[in-house]
């Protein structure tokens, strides 16, 4: 394993973790792969055992015999840039989350929505969200609250975005995922009943027994401002309402997913 000490800014190699933006990391091509940032030994290992490639490793030399020792066992052969806590803070234009940063290539091919529907009782379904924090909080309640799949519009943010990533404490590598390019009645074809989460005057409370005895439910988060737009709304088999107290109009998207994964679980299997 090269441990490779930086004493430069423009040290080759290192731009994957410092000049390249998200949209970059998304479009280079190596054997026609993206990559992606992981940060933090914690959610690192959780990308690794959930079978993702590592590509090199960026890492505060304090960190080399210590929380990342074992990560550089795992990668070995792969380059190791190391150095100084304040010269990496500099490189990334952030300080390390626990000191260690990991490159990694993106799946070739994400999961059809059949793949992600075959089996599953409980989805979530987010509608242009593109808060990359929502985005981590919504994966980690759901994996947390046993949905078994998230399906996302093309206008929401990409989980493998470096900020989501870490958020969702490696959840995005446990929940399966893909884009839903298909309106959402499509769903219905692999018997999927769909509730949007809005106010209306047609909302159901959230605790509502019809919800409950739906086998198999979809349940649709809209963005951070306008919600869930009204032919998505419109198009839905149940329209649902968090019940509000204080005059407080509605939560923040992520608090409300993890509400309503709760909520709205799978009955247990006789």
């Amino acid at each position: 394993m090269p441990i490779i000490e930086i004493t430069s800014l423009n040290h080759p190699g290192v731009e994957v973790f410092s000049a390249l933006t998200e949209a970059q990391l998304r479009q280079r091509t190596e054997s026609e792969q993206g990559l992606f940032i992981a940060e933090s030994p914690k959610v690192i290992r959780v990308a690794l055992r959930a079978g993702y490639e590592p590509v090199a490793l960026l890492c505060e030399r304090r960190h080399l015999t210590g929380d990342a020792a074992d990560l550089i066992a795992q990668c070995d052969g792969l380059p190791v840039y190391t150095g100084p806590r304040e010269l990496l803070a500099s490189l990334t234009g952030y300080t390390l989350t626990r000191g260690v940063l990991c490159a990694l290539r993106r799946p070739l091919r994400l999961p059809t929505v059949a793949d992600i529907c075959n089996g599953a009782r409980r989805l979530v379904v987010i509608d242009s969200v593109v808060d990359t924090t929502n985005i981590g909080a919504i994966f980690r309640s759901a994996a947390a609250l046993g949905i078994d799949g998230v399906l996302l519009t093309r206008t929401s943010c990409d989980p493998l975005n470096r900020r989501a990533v870490r958020v969702s404490m490696g959840s995005v590598f446990l929940v399966p995922w893909t884009w839903l390019d298909e309106p959402l009645p499509s769903l219905h074809a692999y018997g999927f009943q769909t509730a949007a989460m809005a106010l209306t005057d047609r909302s159901l409370p959230i605790d509502h027994p019809a919800l409950k005895a739906v086998e198999r439910l979809a349940i649709v988060l809209g963005t951070e401002g306008d919600g869930l737009p009204e032919p998505t709304i419109a198009s839905a088999d149940f329209v649902v309402r968090i019940p509000m107290f204080h005059e407080v109009d509605s939560l923040n998207v992520a608090a409300a997913a993890a509400v309503a994964c709760w909520e709205l679980r799978a009955a247990p299997l006789p």
